[in-house]
This record gives structure tokens, sequence and C-alpha cells, in this order.
């Protein structure tokens, strides 16, 4: 079976790897970078000392595979930056995720998890729908059509993603309102960036008005009508902006991530903010990547988000012990 065009959409750049290198090189750090597809990985990093390994993996495959580096890491105990085994598996897992916000009063569109598309459509869910692969991650799987007004049209789609992914896919409320994404990062406390607003009132040529794979993929491209506009803050009201934040936060904790994460929100027409994903996981890409964006309108430079990654990990890790000593001691990055 031919992979999908999208299959290759996880795996982070050379130049996001070299960024993170720089980066980390800045602050006094010795830096080795480590292909985590590479064979006997376990073997490696049993022979080779590192103080630290700098996360970014996505894994190879499979519905854990955000965590098959840091179980290995854990069976080592290797400190690394980052979420925890635990909760890598949960939020690569939407429909599980969404129990979780449910059981914490955290708002979410209603859903249903299909396995098939011959099921029953639950009774509670009003159209519009929006259909997504249950495993994927950068929205991978998405695109305008996703976005269902009726039954047949639905099963058609779920169908087709359950047989392009093998997996299940979830089905959920699709929130027509603003757009939005939350970084939190964790330096001595947790700490919410500033909203980041996809503003998708201007790609009416590709018909994307929502944050597909497409459109990551190829942001910024008018002539594909694939540059959607971004206010960072977002442009919203103090007592929403509040509300969004305490939304984000919450989140965060819910699925018990550490160091970093970011959270992907919509509006109602009630400015009520409804939790559509959350990655542990999230993209650093200096240009493009959303977290950096919010850090950036945070007043901060590239290499003091990741510094402050690394520096909340080492505080988990090590307590009160000088975060000078990584560097002295020649601390690596993966």
């Amino acid at each position: 079976m031919s992979k999908p065009p999208d299959y290759f959409s996880e795996f982070d750049s050379e130049e996001t790897v070299n960024s993170i290198v720089c980066a980390l090189k800045k602050n006094g750090h010795q830096v080795l970078p480590v292909n985590a597809g590479r064979e006997n990985l376990f073997n490696y990093f049993r022979k080779n000392r590192v103080d630290m390994v700098f996360n970014i993996a996505e894994g190879q495959s499979g519905k854990f595979r955000e965590s098959e580096i840091p179980a290995i890491l854990d069976y080592l105990e290797i400190p690394y930056t980052g979420s925890n085994t635990f909760s890598l598996a949960l939020a690569l897992n939407k429909a599980l995720t969404k129990k979780i916000l449910i059981a914490e009063n955290i708002p979410t569109p209603l859903f249903q998890l299909f396995s098939s598309g011959d099921e029953i459509l639950d009774s509670r869910l009003r159209f519009p729908l929006i259909v997504k692969p249950n495993f994927e991650g950068s929205a991978k799987g998405i695109n305008s059509s996703n976005v269902v007004s009726d039954e047949e049209t639905l099963k058609l789609r779920v169908k087709e993603l359950v047989g392009r992914y093998n997996q299940e896919v979830l089905v959920e409320e699709f929130i027509e309102g603003k757009e939005l994404t939350v970084g939190v990062i964790e330096n001595g406390k947790a700490v919410v960036l500033p909203i980041l607003e996809i503003d998708f009132s201007d790609c009416t040529k590709s018909g994307e008005f929502i944050y597909s794979w497409k459109m990551k993929e190829f942001q910024g491209n008018k002539e594909l009508g694939l540059a959607p506009n971004f206010y960072c803050p977002a442009r919203l009201d103090k007592e929403t902006e509040k509300l969004v934040k305490e939304t984000a936060l919450k989140t965060h904790h819910a699925v018990g991530c550490y160091d970093v994460s970011r959270t992907d929100i919509r509006l109602d027409k009630n400015n009520v903010p409804y939790v559509l994903e959350i990655n542990p996981l999230p993209g650093l890409d200096p240009k493009e990547s959303n977290l950096p964006i919010m850090a950036y309108a945070a007043g901060m430079k590239y290499e003091d988000l990741i510094n402050a990654i690394l520096k909340s990990a080492h505080d988990r890790f090590f307590g009160n012990k000088s975060y000078n000593h990584l560097a002295k001691e020649g601390g690596r990055g993966n």
C-alpha cells in the first residue's frame, strides 16, 4: 500500500534540528544530534553518556510512537525534555484525550469514534461534523472535505480515512468560530504564552478554512490560497483571553504535560473555548511553527524558548542542583 502524501509531515526538518542545536550551543552546551530512527538506538544510549536529551522525536510508527524514545530513556534512566511516555501516548489518542477533558469539565466538541463507517450515528451529534484520523498529528488526513453536512458524505469520508490510515476515525461537531492555539512553557512555573489566532478569511481560493494538512504544509502560499493571517496576541477581549488561557493551562495539567505544550482551541459564537486537541511535542521550526511565534510575541528569542524548555526539564530531574552543571559537564541534546 502506498503511503499517503502527508506520511512524513510529523518529522522535523534539518533546518529545525540545526536551529535547536545552535540555540543549545549558544547556552554553553555540548550538543550531539542523534537520529531517532537509527538502528541500535538503545545500545547507543547505553554506551554514550549524556546528561540530558532534548527530545523532539515523533517516533516511527504505531499508536504510541511518540512514546518510543522516552520509553528507552526512562528504562536507561536518562533525563529528557518534555512529557513522559504516558502523556505522549494519551495526547496522540484524540478520543481518549477528549474523555479526560470531559472528566475535567473542559469544553470539547461532542464526538463519536468510528472503526468502519457502518456504525449508527449518535443522535446527539449535530451537523456540520468534522472527520479526523484518531491517532495522527500535524493535521494528517485533514482537509476541507473533512467538514461534512450530511450522513451519507460522513460515512464515505470515514471509510476513506479508515482505509488510508488503518485506524479508528474521530467524528466531532465542527465549531464554527475563531481558530486559536495556545502555548504553555514551564520555567519555574507554568506560563501561558500570548494566544495565536489563525484567520482563514483570505483563503477563499483554496477553500481551506481550517488548519488542514495542506494549510500547514504550504503555509504562506498565496497563489494556492493558503496564506492565513496570524494575530499574536489574538484579537480577543480581556475576559475571553483570560478564559482561553485558563482552559489551555487546565488542559496542559489534565493531560499531565511537562515543560511545554500547545493546545488547539476554537471559540463558538458565545466565545466558549472548545479544546480540539493538545500537542505535548509541538513543532519548533523557528520561522513557521506556532510555538516560536507565540514565544516571540512574549519578547523571547528562539534560544530563550529552547533554553526555557531545557531548564524546566533540568529542574524536574536535578532539583536544586545548579543549571550551569549541564554546560560545565558537557550536556548534550538530541
